[in-house]
């Protein structure tokens, strides 16, 4: 099986820690491929950011050349683009946003996200209510770093442990990474707060090896057919 891991934004260091994370929960015998976007912005943080970036990820799966791939994740939390890779691609794409979220509330009645910046909030807030999962969140709280803070791993941990007390105190009984460079501190956190704390990489990769696994993909009848035949121009004309 092969899974490709796109990245939402141009980091290409950001791209190489979300597949280690990706490939860390990965079965025996699944691939995983990560992609980088060759434009759009650095970091995505707030909604011009967003929406640029799902242009970029789709353009990077139209353009895509490489070995043919079983499913898709979509490793930016909270950011646009799913419904319109769901069009493009036959095989399953799954969100981390989503997925994380499913998971958590497999796992206690209500979670709660921590988060990049506070301007993410209301987004990711609006992305788990178009996936159904809204309701079953307590908060979702910023940590005040931007997206490329969060190299600095001692500083992320500190940061990520004060505003998940703040999701606690709103009710989360279960906690959600929410930025797919938070990868790998869910064991960290979740030993120091003693609960259950949902990776979206992680979750999204062993939600794609099942629907794989099962032989299912995403319904082209109806909301996520395949786009309509027509001229479509990306980016400038060349020349």
């Amino acid at each position: 099986m092969r899974i490709v891991v796109t990245n939402c934004n141009t980091t290409q260091e950001m791209t190489e820690e979300i597949v280690r994370g990706a490939r860390a929960a990965a079965g025996p015998g699944t691939t995983v491929i990560g992609l980088t976007p060759a434009w759009g912005p650095q970091s995505a943080e707030g909604w011009l950011d967003s929406y640029l970036s799902a242009a970029a990820v789709i353009d990077t799966l139209r353009t895509y050349d490489g070995p043919a791939y079983d499913a898709v994740v979509m490793a930016g939390f909270g950011e646009h683009g799913r419904e319109g890779v769901r069009e493009l691609v036959d095989v399953p794409v799954v969100d981390i946003t989503e997925a994380a979220a499913h998971l958590a509330c497999l796992l206690g009645r209500r979670y709660g996200v921590v988060t990049t910046l506070e301007r993410s909030c209301g987004q990711i807030e609006d992305s788990l209510e178009t996936a159904g999962v809204g309701r079953n969140c307590a908060a979702v709280v910023g940590t005040g770093l931007n997206v490329l803070d969060l190299a600095d791993g001692e500083r992320t941990e500190a940061a990520f442990l004060v505003a998940a007390e703040r999701a606690c105190a709103a009710g989360a009984e279960v906690l959600v990474l929410g930025c797919a460079g938070m990868t790998g501190l869910q064991r960290a956190v979740g030993d120091k707060l003693g609960l259950p704390v949902v990776d979206g990489v992680a979750a999204a990769v062993k939600l794609a090896e099942s629907l794989v696994g099962l032989g299912l993909t995403t319904s082209k009848v109806g909301s996520y057919a395949e786009p309509l035949p027509k001229r479509r121009v990306w980016g400038p004309p060349v020349g």
